[in-house]
């Protein structure tokens, strides 16, 4: 099975594919355009930043799995992947603690001025009485908006900090929240009314994009810090950008809008202006630590797949078919009775949006379950009933 890595991948990962059996192509500074050229005949495309659009996928006529070694998948275009039935898998949780670990660091670097001191002390230039004026931690109120993996990571440090945790998500209740040691905010404006601080920790989904709108912006209290290691869509760029022009509030940023697809270019961007926004290059994974983590798993959804057919963490798999009524066949395990019930479905252009198929102790009997996108006539179920060789019994709900 042809591999091809599109972006830096640990040695022992690399060499671990290898060990599977897989032919590998390591191809880690291929830009987005020269993709569609590189995937040619392989099965199998493992990528980290590198974007994955319609084209590529179109021009891999033998790719089947696509592994994003990270989380979020929207540098991938999953539909595409769907239409042509590619399964699109990714590796959530592994870069946890690192982005976790980034997004306390730009808080640090935002309250203290960390990177300004630095620059002023490389051009000798010393300015102590400049930046001695920090607010400090201990006692804000710091809000987490998604409360996934990363967002618990980040409150057990902001907490150590001696801060206040207060968190809102589509999932949370106050009980969970209650567990995790955090106070519950029953919507963002709640969150943001009560928090000095407040970090994004969202996926970045039809729901969540523009979640921190120019209203939501607008209503931060003055001297506030937004923290955006998530997604730059989540965030009305525009209304930030003049919210920190006005000087009302202070932005750590690990994401922008218009980000480079390329490993290494020049940058354009307002926020490059701005005193009062740190910004950081994308890097909130970007420990050993985490890809050696995200490593792992991906070579551990490969080998697996390659192994056994299994898909683990699979993205694109749909959450609601068309399926409206389920059909079970207990049946003897031979040969040719599946393909038999089927046959007599297709006579009646019923498709079957899912099947499982599952066998009793001994080997000699099982239990087929099919969820069909229409009602099977009664005609239809009296011929499946009939093979009394195959059929032990049939069973229709809606």
């Amino acid at each position: 099975m042809k591999t091809l890595v599109a972006d830096a991948f640990p040695e022992a990962a690399i060499d671990a594919l290898k060990e599977i059996g897989l032919e590998v192509s390591y191809q880690p500074r291929l830009s987005g355009s020269e993709l569609a050229s590189a995937v040619g005949d392989c099965a199998i495309l493992i990528v980290r930043s590198t974007k994955v659009d319609a084209d590529v996928i179109a021009a891999a006529d033998a790719l089947s799995l696509i592994v994003r070694a990270g989380a979020g998948v929207n540098t991938i275009d999953v539909s595409a992947a769907s239409a042509r039935g590619i399964f699109v898998t990714n590796c959530p949780g592994k870069n946890s603690i690192a982005v976790a670990e980034l997004t306390l660091g730009l808080l640090l670097a935002v309250d203290r001025r960390i990177a300004d001191n630095v620059v002023d002390f490389r051009a000798g230039t010393w300015n102590k009485s400049l930046y001695s004026k920090a607010e400090g931690l201990a006692g804000s109120v710091f809000g987490i908006i998604g409360f996934g993996q990363i967002g618990q990571e980040v409150a057990r440090r902001a907490k150590a900090f001696d801060m206040t945790v207060c968190a809102w998500s589509r999932s949370l209740t106050p009980k969970r929240a209650a567990e995790f040691g955090v106070e519950y905010c029953a919507s963002v404006e709640d969150l943001i009314d009560r928090c000095r601080i407040v970090s994004l920790h969202c996926a970045l989904t039809s729901d969540t994009r523009g979640l921190m709108s120019a209203e939501r912006i607008a209503r931060m209290h003055p001297g506030a810090i937004l923290l955006n290691t998530a997604r730059a869509e989540v965030v009305d760029e525009s209304a930030l950008i003049s919210a920190l022009r006005e000087e009302r509030i202070w932005a750590g940023l690990d994401v922008f809008a218009g980000e480079p697809s390329g490993k290494e270019t020049a940058i354009e961007s307002e926020l490059r202006t701005l005193a009062n926004a740190v910004v950081t290059h994308h890097i909130g994974a970007s420990t050993e630590q985490a890809q050696n983590a995200v490593a792992e798993e991906a070579v551990r959804i490969v080998r697996d797949y390659a192994s056994k057919g299994a898909v683990h963490n699979w993205v694109n798999r749909s959450s609601a078919t068309p399926a409206k009524w389920q059909l079970s066949v207990r049946h003897y395990d031979k040969p040719g009775v599946l393909a038999n019930v089927l046959t007599e479905l297709k006579q009646q252009n019923i498709n079957a949006e899912e099947l499982e198929n599952v066998i009793f102790d001994g080997n000699q009997t099982a239990c087929c379950t099919v969820k069909l996108d229409d009602r099977p006539s009664e005609q239809t179920l009296e011929r499946i009933r009939s093979r009394i060789d195959e059929v032990i019994s049939v069973s229709l709900f809606p």
